[in-house]
């Protein structure tokens, strides 16, 4: 199964996968790969494989991605090799996607994989507010940037099979806990 996650940058997905990861079994993170810069502490592998603009050029070249997009002058994209050996693991695969690679992926692989995909929703002063307070500290301009994001991703919430306010970490962790389990237990697909 893959769990999909997606919301603005600074709603919390990052967070949350991270918790998801140590909470329950059998639930992994499936890391993206990006040319952009890698920030201190973190680590190439993780939530993302960073490669050179070149380098991603060329996969984008060799079919390597399901999908890819460019944001904040970036590539990110979803491995095709990563995602099958993982789902074909079993495992229970949580990635943190925009709206464009989570409509790419369910029409690539809707049929063929269970997909969940739940929106973070966070107001956008909020939002501001947790850009601003970032470790990494972003320019004014990345700032603006990314809260000139904000309706594009909120217009594309009908994508989703759950829309969630993450005002609360706790309860959100807890919330999508019970969303994974619950459609983990679904069978059958035709209700």
């Amino acid at each position: 199964m893959l769990v999909i996650l997606s919301g603005v940058s600074g709603s919390g997905k990052d967070t949350i996968k991270k918790e998801l990861i140590k909470r329950m079994e059998n639930v992994e993170s499936l890391p993206s790969y990006t040319s952009r810069e890698q920030r201190p502490g973190e680590i190439s592998g993780q939530t993302y494989i960073y490669v050179s603009k070149k380098e991603f050029e060329e996969m984008i070249e060799n079919g390597e991605f399901y999908e890819y997009d460019i944001h904040h002058d970036n590539y990110y994209g979803t491995s095709r090799k990563l995602l099958n050996e993982k789902i074909n693991n079993g495992k229970i695969i949580v990635k943190d996607i925009d709206v464009n690679g989570t409509e790419h992926l369910k029409e690539l692989l809707g049929k063929d994989t269970k997909i969940v995909t739940i929106f973070l929703r966070v107001p956008k002063d909020e939002l501001r507010r947790r850009l601003e307070e970032r470790e990494e500290k972003p320019s004014p301009q990345e700032v603006i940037l990314r809260l000139n994001r904000f309706d594009y991703e909120e217009s594309k919430i009908s994508l989703y099979d759950y829309v969630l306010k993450n005002n609360n970490l706790e309860k959100t962790v807890q919330i999508i806990m019970s969303i994974i389990k619950n459609e983990e237990s679904v069978t059958d697909e035709e209700f």
